[in-house]
C-alpha cells in the first residue's frame, strides 16, 4: 500500500536523529595570530641585527668639523664599514667623542693600532687631498691594524697617515740636528725619483735630535742599502768652487715643500739591504753625505789675544788646504796680571780626516786610554817643530775666518802642558794682525823723522839756490850768449870754405881723382907681378903683337 492510501489516522512511523556535528569555533582564535606574527618577526629582526651589528667603539677628535650624527660614515679604501651614531662633547671640554657602530664584517677594526682620522679637502705644500668630499661630505677614514687586542676607544689623526698598514716597503729611521723644511708627506728621492716620503718625526727625550721616519716603497727599499747616506734635498744647493757655480735640486717640489735624498757614495761599497728601522744620519747636503766618516772628533781648545771679529762657530779647521774640524766655542776670557781679554776657541778636530796621518795618530797613542793623553801624545813633537793656529781670512768680501794650523818655521818657543785637560794648541797672531803690526811699525818709524828740522835746512837751502840763480841771471848768462855768437860765425866761416863752388872744394875733389887712378894702377901692378913674378928680374916682355904692328904716331894713327 502506498503511502498516499495510508489511511490519515494512521500514527506516523518514528524519523532516526540528525547527528549533530559540533565544529571548533576558530573564528575567535585568528585574531591573535596577527600581533603573535607581528612579534615573531621583530624577535627575528632584532636577533639579525644583533647577529649583524658590529661593536661600537669611541674615537676622540679636537674639533667636530664635518662630522654629522646619522649620517657621516667610516670608510676603508672607500667602502662603508660603519656609521656615526651620536656626538658628544667631552668632560673637560677639550675635545669631542663620536660614537661609532662598525659592521660586523669590521671587527677586526676595533684593535689597539687601527687609526682613524677625518677626511675633508686639505691643501697643503705636498698637494690638494679629500678634494672628492667638497660634493660628498666629510667621512672618518679607517685603517686597519695588526695587533689582536681589542679596544673601544681611540684618539683619531688630525692629518690622514702617509703610509696605511700593509703596504709593501719598509720604514727607516733617520736622526737629525733640526727637521729643516720636511713634514709629513715631504718626498723620498732615490738618483730624483720619487720612492717614499716621510711619515713621522719627533723630538728626543733629551730635545737634542731630531727623530724622521721615513717609508721607501718596493721594490725601491732594496736600494736602502747599510752604506747609504740620507740627506736633506730641501730647497737649492749652490756650489761655487774652482770649476765655476753649481745650483743642484731634486725637483721644484723639494724647493716649496723640502724631501730627503739617499744614495749610496762611489766606490766599492756594502751592498747588503739595511734592515726594517734601521737608523742612519741626515745630512744637511750631498756634499756633506758623501764625504769620507769623520769618525769620534777630538776636543782641542786655542787662546787667542787679537780680535776674532769674523769668526763664527761652525767656521772651518783648516790643515795645509784639509777642513779636518770646525769651531764649536767661542768664549772671553780675564786675566788679573795682564788686564787682557783673551778669546778661548773651541775647536773639534776629526782625526779620520787626516787620513793616514789619522792612522798614525791612533797608532801613537793606542796604549793610552784618555783621548785626551793619546791627542796631547800626537801634538807635543809636532808642536816643537813649530805647529801653531792662526785665524786667517777666508773671504776678503765679507771678512770671514777660519782657523789654518800650519807650521811656522819663526815661531817663538813655547810651553806645552801635555796633562792640560783639555789639550791647548798654541796660536800665533793671524796675517791680517801681522800687517797691521807691520804697518804700526812703518808709522812709528816715520813718526821718528825730524820732518821739522828738515824743512827749515830746506828753506836755508831754498833762499841760497835763489842767489845762486839770479847771479847765473845777471852776469853767467850774458857772457854764454856772447860766446854762443863767437861760436856761430865761425861755424859760418867754416861752412863758406867748404861749399860746393869754393876752390878749395874742386882742389879736394881733383886730388881725390888723381887717388882713384893711383889706385887702380896699383892694382893692375899687383894683379901681373901676382901672374908674371918673374918680370921682377927680366922686365915686363914685349907683346909680339904690339911689336909686328905699325907704329903710330903720338895721336894715334897709323904714318
Amino acid at each position: 500500500m502506498s503511502e498516499q492510501n495510508r489511511p490519515t489516522d494512521a500514527p506516523p512511523s518514528p524519523v532516526p536523529p540528525v547527528p549533530v556535528v559540533r565544529r571548533p569555533r576558530w573564528n575567535v582564535g585568528l585574531i591573535w595570530l596577527v600581533p603573535v606574527v607581528a612579534a615573531l618577526i621583530g624577535i627575528g629582526m632584532v636577533a639579525h641585527n644583533w647577529a649583524s651589528e658590529g661593536p661600537s667603539v669611541e674615537i676622540s677628535f679636537i674639533t667636530a668639523e664635518g662630522l654629522e650624527a646619522g649620517k657621516t660614515q667610516v670608510k676603508y679604501k672607500d667602502v662603508v664599514i660603519g656609521l656615526v651614531d651620536s656626538i658628544r662633547l667631552a668632560k673637560d671640554r677639550t675635545h669631542i667623542i663620536a660614537r661609532v657602530k662598525l659592521d660586523k664584517a669590521a671587527s677586526s677594526f676595533a684593535t689597539t693600532d687601527s687609526r682613524f682620522w677625518v677626511v675633508r679637502p686639505r691643501f697643503g705644500t705636498t698637494g690638494v687631498t679629500g678634494i672628492g668630499t667638497l660634493l660628498s661630505g666629510a667621512y672618518i677614514g679607517a685603517d686597519v691594524g695588526v695587533s689582536s687586542d681589542v679596544s673601544k676607544s681611540f684618539i683619531g689623526l688630525e692629518r690622514p697617515p702617509a703610509v696605511i698598514h700593509g703596504s709593501p716597503g719598509r720604514r727607516f729611521v733617520l736622526r737629525a740636528a733640526d727637521i729643516g723644511s720636511l713634514d709629513i708627506g715631504s718626498p723620498v728621492y732615490y738618483r730624483r725619483i720619487q720612492v717614499g716620503r716621510v711619515v713621522s718625526y719627533e723630538l728626543d727625550k733629551d730635545g737634542k735630535q731630531m727623530k724622521v721616519d721615513v717609508f721607501v716603497d718596493a721594490p725601491y727599499d732594496r736600494y736602502v742599502t747599510v752604506s747609504s747616506r740620507f740627506w736633506n734635498a730641501s730647497g737649492v744647493d749652490l756650489n761655487l768652487d774652482a770649476s765655476g757655480l753649481k745650483l743642484s735640486t731634486q725637483s721644484l717640489a723639494t724647493v716649496i715643500a723640502g724631501g730627503v735624498a739617499f744614495q749610496s757614495p762611489p766606490g766599492p761599497r756594502d751592498a747588503t739591504p739595511a734592515a726594517e728601522d734601521a737608523e742612519f744620519v741626515l745630512f744637511d747636503d750631498l756634499q756633506t753625505a758623501m764625504a769620507p766618516p769623520d769618525g769620534e772628533p777630538e776636543y782641542l781648545q786655542m787662546r787667542f789675544e787679537q780680535s776674532l771679529r769674523g769668526l763664527g762657530v761652525g767656521a772651518q779647521v783648516d790643515f795645509r788646504g784639509i777642513v779636518v774640524g770646525r769651531v764649536v766655542s767661542i768664549d772671553l776670557d780675564y786675566e788679573a796680571d795682564k788686564q787682557s781679554f783673551p778669546l778661548i776657541v773651541g775647536v773639534v778636530i776629526y782625526p779620520q780626516r787626516f787620513g793616514r796621518a789619522g792612522e798614525k795618530i791612533a797608532q801613537l797613542g793606542k796604549d793610552e786610554s784618555d783621548k785626551n793623553t793619546r791627542m796631547a801624545a800626537f801634538v807635543k813633537p809636532l808642536i816643537a817643530h813649530g805647529l801653531r793656529a792662526q785665524a786667517r781670512v777666508g773671504n776678503l768680501l765679507t771678512g770671514q775666518l777660519y782657523i789654518a794650523l800650519d807650521f811656522m818655521p819663526n815661531a817663538p818657543k813655547t810651553e806645552f802642558d801635555a796633562s792640560a785637560r783639555p789639550v791647548q794648541m798654541p796660536t800665533v797672531p793671524g796675517s791680517f794682525d801681522q800687517l797691521q803690526e807691520q804697518m804700526t811699525g812703518i808709522v812709528e818709524k816715520l813718526g821718528k823723522i825730524p820732518f821739522e828740522s828738515i824743512g827749515k835746512h830746506l828753506d836755508s837751502t831754498i833762499v841760497q839756490l835763489d842767489k845762486t840763480l839770479r847771479q847765473v841771471n845777471d852776469s853767467t848768462l850774458p857772457q854764454f850768449n856772447a860766446t854762443l855768437a863767437g861760436a856761430q860765425g865761425t861755424l859760418g866761416s867754416a861752412q863758406q870754405a867748404v861749399s860746393a863752388n869754393s876752390p878749395m872744394q874742386q882742389s879736394l875733389a881733383q886730388t881725390l881723382a888723381e887717388m882713384q887712378r893711383a889706385a887702380r894702377s896699383l892694382r893692375a901692378l899687383t894683379d901681373y907681378l901676382g901672374v908674371h913674378p918673374e918680370s921682377l928680374l927680366r922686365g915686363k916682355p914685349v907683346d909680339p903683337a904690339l911689336r909686328d904692328a905699325p907704329e903710330k904716331n903720338s895721336k894715334g894713327n897709323p904714318p
